[in-house]
């Protein structure tokens, strides 16, 4: 099994400086593939030190030069506050730099204060996503940009450099509601699961996306990935501690940054999700909603976090995991033994699980569904 290395870039409480959390975080990813990591990912983010990472691709770039074999990932880039062309350029570029490495994980955004900040109307994300989308996976696979919708009038323009090589396979997106699970499906992209709901109701949109998908693009969807933050020591208690500090804090500060008890997602189309999640976080309070949150992630010594994570493998058949090893307001020196730890240890034998093959592969001639 492939398991990839998260970074997030966090300063949360401004205890350190923005150019102490990239040299770490950077320190990180440039030890990565030499710790058997076989990716690297990180998501898109703007404005505040929840996550500061604004230019995904030019990052992954830098990685790009420190390795050789390591894949590079976005967890995710979000569509509806770039112009589609920018966003294939950087990635067709990203591909030319690594001989094929780059993994595009795309979204439609939750953070309002990001759709601010870019002018981008927040009612407006489902459709423009959806435009957004077609548009792009058209020009990375063809080399050629043409689209004509409500939102994007993009005339005919040719790629250069041309793509590397087809993205068809390492094209993901995440999606929490029912409406984005089945659009992702029709999109022929794969899923990447970031927890944020109860486990059975990711297994109900699992059964969902799985059978759109068969029936739209006739074949078998591809595995999911899965994202997990994740927290490790050699000493029980150490790790519960870890849970109870980190995973809650990095749990906290999501909901803060996503106003998920902000009941005016009722009133912006696309997010009528979110607003059932802000009455359910009003009736029951924020903190037990972030002790959820905390629960969903996995924490423990080496020899239990093997098994959660091997567990959630069978349950979801998954594909590949994402893992990230500093989070919250977790001191540098926790951040290292951890990320240490879960290399040597945890590491090895998740990639020993063995994932099987779909049933059916992508025909050599097959289009992308639109």
């Amino acid at each position: 099994m492939d398991v990839g290395l998260g970074l997030t870039f966090q300063n949360l409480h401004g205890r350190v400086s923005d150019a102490d959390v990239y040299r770490h975080e950077l320190t990180l990813a440039a030890r990565a593939e030499d710790q058997g990591f076989d990716s690297i990912w990180t998501p898109e983010h703007h404005f505040t030190g929840y996550m500061m990472t604004p230019n995904v691709p030019q990052f992954l770039s830098w990685v790009a030069g420190k390795t050789k074999r390591i894949k590079l990932g976005t967890t995710v880039t979000v569509l509806p506050w770039h112009n589609p062309v920018r966003v294939a350029e950087s990635f067709i570029l990203l591909d030319q730099f690594s001989e094929g490495r780059a993994i595009l994980g795309i979204g439609r955004g939750l953070g309002k204060e990001e759709f601010d900040g870019f002018n981008v109307p927040m009612g407006e994300a489902r459709r423009r996503f959806k435009e957004h989308a077609e548009a792009l996976l058209q020009g990375l696979e063809t080399g050629v940009m043409e689209y004509e919708g409500a939102y994007l009038s993009q005339p005919r323009v040719k790629l250069r450099p041309e793509p590397y090589g087809s993205y068809r396979g390492r094209v993901y997106a995440s999606a929490v509601s029912p409406e984005s699970v089945r659009l992702m499906a029709s999109l022929d992209v794969g899923l990447m699961i970031i927890a944020q709901k109860p486990w059975e109701r990711v297994d109900q949109d699992l059964r969902d996306y799985r059978a759109r998908f068969a029936a739209v693009n006739n074949r078998t969807a591809p595995k999911p990935v899965v994202v997990a933050f994740v927290a490790c020591s050699e000493d029980k208690a150490t790790a519960q501690e870890m849970r109870d500090r980190y995973l809650v804090e990095y749990a906290r500060s999501t909901s803060e940054f996503y106003k998920f008890g902000n009941k005016e997602f009722a009133s912006i189309e696309g997010y009528e999700y979110y607003a059932a999640l802000a009455s359910s976080v009003e009736k029951h309070g924020i903190e037990k909603f972030n002790e959820f949150l905390a629960d969903l992630q996995i924490w423990g010594r080496p020899e239990e976090v093997i098994e959660k994570l091997t567990m959630m493998k069978d349950r979801f058949d998954v594909g590949q995991f994402i893992i990230y090893t500093q989070f919250g307001d977790m001191p540098f020196d926790v951040g290292r033994a951890n990320y240490e730890l879960i290399a040597r240890k945890v590491l090895p034998a998740l990639k020993d699980l063995e994932v099987t093959a779909n049933a059916s592969p992508v025909p050599a001639d097959a289009r992308v569904a639109g």
